[in-house]
């Protein structure tokens, strides 16, 4: 600690040892067996947590999560473009059903409908990858809380932003690459679609 005062779980300890060991003498031999489990188990705990405290975080906070998240991202990406020529391709077919004979003009538009019905993959599969991409967050900073907690250190603040009413979330529209919504904004957009 800053101050040069031991953390309060090595004063603990301290004082425990210190009542302990004016003990010795007054032990049964239960008690002294019983002491010496403690102490063992003292020891695994303290070696588990200097592990912990020194694994390196890097490679899982740095690397896979994000390089997952960017994955999944790409994907809900790739759908909607899909979808999109899909959709473009439904619209085509719709202005050609003015040219073909009423039978087959309903047939076209029973297909058209049944494509438009099936598009609807793209919305609930953007759903459930951003709730994959949310809890690939939320373990990341359990992570990092846990390898802070255990080395002593306080843990990253969660970035904190004001909650935003549905119609400020979706303002911003389609934007050009490069200028695209952040992608912390995408994740509360999509979990405000829970």
């Amino acid at each position: 600690m800053p101050d040069g005062t031991p953390p309060e779980d090595d004063r603990i300890e301290a004082a425990v040892r210190a009542v302990l060991v004016s003990m010795a003498g007054d032990l049964t031999v239960k008690e002294a067996a019983l002491l010496a489990e403690l102490e063992g188990l003292g020891r695994t705990i303290a070696r588990a947590k200097a592990e912990i405290a020194q694994l390196s975080v890097d490679d899982i906070t740095g690397a896979h999560i994000p390089s997952a998240t960017d994955e999944l991202d790409a994907i809900v990406d790739h759908t909607a473009q899909a979808t999109n020529e899909i959709l473009d391709c439904c619209e085509t077919l719709e202005r050609l059903q003015g040219e073909v004979p009423p039978a087959a003009a309903e047939a076209l538009q029973g297909a058209v409908t049944r494509i438009y019905e099936a598009c609807s993959f793209q919305d609930i599969t953007g759903q459930r990858i951003g709730k994959v991409v949310a809890a690939l967050k939320a373990i990341e900073q359990r992570v990092e809380a846990a390898v802070a907690n255990a080395s002593g250190r306080s843990a990253p603040a969660a970035a904190a932003t004001g909650p935003k009413t549905e119609g400020e979330e979706l303002a911003n529209g389609p934007q050009l690459p490069g200028g695209a919504t952040s992608q912390a904004e995408i994740d509360r957009l999509l979990a405000s679609f829970d």
